[in-house]
């Protein structure tokens, strides 16, 4: 008789820190499990602590309670097994980046990651000490033999799971926190399907979801064996899934750590895949998560943000309604002496189709007593950028004093093309505590403000926006234009310097000098470090980002010939 196991991917959304509440919510998804006919749950990785807990690592209390949490989730782990990621520390004191293995209400034995990522946003070889042994697991008596990783693990060509499989196991198991990028599922999915076939075993791959700063972590759990992938959970949200996986009789498994579950003839109705979303959908929902759980995280019930009239603040509004609630959104309109009845009415319309407080606040009052303070201090007026800049000061100043009188969150609402040549305002536009669009290049703006409409299923954003030449009407006729090449031209040389890390002789050979000044351009990039240090976190969307991913010295003597 042909025997399985029945698995359960629980892609949980986490908070970083808070170990109890995280523990609580294991506890209650065991219970989900277990209801739903599951032997064993697999859980994110890291899952007792949230991914990634950076320096709180350094504090010992932290290492202390969240051991005390996973002795709690332990004790609920009764009549099923589970996977649970946690901190672990050896009588050295040195730290690991564990799995439990949960049985019977108690720990039956941990696995400690072996491979630890030390590039683009992971930092696991600052606080982690290296794993140095695989781990096989037999489930019930006569149930499969599996092999356990975390994440990292199945992405080296030389990781635990090929000793796992050699050694007689069937079925992989790896807990992931795998942050998002776009399109970074197609390479997951083609990794799983590439290690399956290589092992010739099935691979059940959970992965984390939720916001953490400029991290979003997309879900996407998969179920993958050597014919495809058999099984994709939704991106962007939390989701419960159960698979039968068989029992495969092979090799010596005298060394597999033996788990108590019930093990049958019977298998459970197969779960349905959830359909992949389009290339700007899928943008389009991490922007939200990651918005929404910044602020709700943070402890943010609203929102606020200048609504020039742009395109920027108005994919902003919609980002914002679509991830909190137009109830919670408020969009305020600082004209000056310089901005347009077109700007001013798109504010408004904007504003009126997704159904959000509507403030407008003038800035000449406070524009023109400053200008008369600084002429007396100066003794000749304040012209030029100085003057411009002042303009988005006072905006920035409005802002802040709405955040402070209510306790909202203020967005930003500048995008990655702006702010990789400084073209944007230190305490001006760039005030505030989030940035939505910050990892935007300014075309992807547009493409997602085409994607906003089709999510609300109406024009909220009008074609009047999307028409008119960027401007930041801080002087008559302005655009950006004036001081930028058209950013479709910006764009391909901040995704090949900054994204694709080509040097600038490689860059002057692949963008036409005819249009733009590749020297320039990569001068500004490099001289506005300093400004990007100071700007408020965003959602990473690119696979490499200012923050997180590019970390150049502010003062920097080096200049690229």
């Amino acid at each position: 008789m042909n025997h399985s196991v029945n698995i359960a991917l629980a892609q949980l959304n986490l908070t970083v820190g808070a170990l109890n509440a995280n523990g609580d919510k294991i506890v209650d998804w065991l219970g989900r499990a277990k209801r739903q006919g599951a032997s064993l749950v697999l859980f994110p990785e890291l899952t007792i602590t949230g991914y990634p807990p950076e320096d709180l690592l350094f504090n010992p209390s932290f290492i202390r309670d969240n051991r005390t949490v996973l002795r709690h989730v332990a004790a609920a782990a009764r009549g099923i097994a589970a996977l649970v990621g946690f901190v672990d520390r050896d009588k050295d004191g040195a730290l690991y980046n564990a799995a439990a293995v949960l049985a019977q209400g108690r720990v039956l034995t941990v696995y400690r990651k072996m491979k630890l990522p030390n590039y683009g946003v992971f930092d696991e070889r600052r606080y982690f000490s290296t794993g140095s042994d695989s781990l096989l697991l037999r489930f019930g008596r006569t149930g499969p033999i599996a092999g356990l990783s975390i994440c990292e693990d199945i992405w080296v060509e030389d990781g635990p799971f090929l000793a796992e499989a050699k050694s007689g196991a069937s079925l992989l198991l790896n807990l992931s926190a795998s942050p998002f990028h776009a399109g970074k599922w197609k390479v997951r999915e083609q990794l799983l399907v590439r290690r399956a076939r290589a092992t010739k075993t099935s691979i059940a791959y959970v992965n984390l979801v939720g916001g953490q700063d400029e991290l979003v972590f997309d879900g996407g759990s998969m179920v993958a064996d050597s014919s495809g992938i058999r099984y994709r959970a939704p991106q962007f949200e939390e989701s419960l899934s159960v698979h039968s996986f068989p029992a495969k009789a092979a090799g010596d498994h005298a060394a597999a750590v033996f788990v108590p579950v019930p093990v049958s003839a019977r298998k459970i109705s197969k779960a349905r895949s959830t359909p992949r979303l389009s290339a700007d959908r899928e943008i389009f929902q991490a922007l939200v998560l990651g918005l929404k759980d910044y602020a709700v995280k943070n402890g943010f019930e609203k929102v606020v943000f200048g609504m020039s009239g742009g395109i920027d603040s108005a994919l902003t509004a919609a980002l914002a309604v679509a991830a909190l609630g137009k109830e919670n959104v408020t969009a305020v309109s600082m004209p000056s002496r310089y901005s347009s009845d077109e700007t001013r009415s798109d504010a408004r319309a904007v504003s009126k189709a997704l159904g959000i407080r509507f403030l407008e606040i003038p800035i000449e009052p406070a524009f023109a007593a400053t200008l008369q303070m600084l002429y007396r201090a100066l003794g000749k007026p304040l012209e030029g950028l100085p003057a411009e800049n002042l303009q988005a000061r006072i905006r920035g100043l409005l802002l802040m004093a709405l955040s402070n009188k209510n306790g909202w969150l203020v967005l930003t609402t500048g995008n990655k093309s702006e702010l990789s040549t400084g073209y944007c305002t230190l305490y001006g536009d760039m005030v505030g505590g989030f940035a939505p669009i910050k990892d935007l290049p300014k075309k992807m703006v547009y493409q997602l403000c085409g994607t906003a409409n089709r999510f609300f299923k109406k024009s909220v954003i009008p074609r009047s926006v999307f028409v008119r030449a960027p401007t930041a009407e801080l002087r008559f006729n302005q655009t950006d234009q004036d001081t930028l090449p058209p950013y479709d031209l910006l764009d391909q040389v901040v995704r090949l310097y900054v994204e694709g890390r080509v040097p600038l002789s490689e860059l002057k050979k692949k963008m036409p000098s005819s249009k733009i000044n590749p020297e320039r351009l990569v001068r500004m990039i490099n001289l506005n470090e300093y400004k990007r240090r100071q700007a408020a976190v965003g959602v990473k969307i690119t696979p490499l980002a200012f923050g997180r991913d590019r970390r150049m010295p502010i003062t920097n003597g080096y200049r690229e010939k």
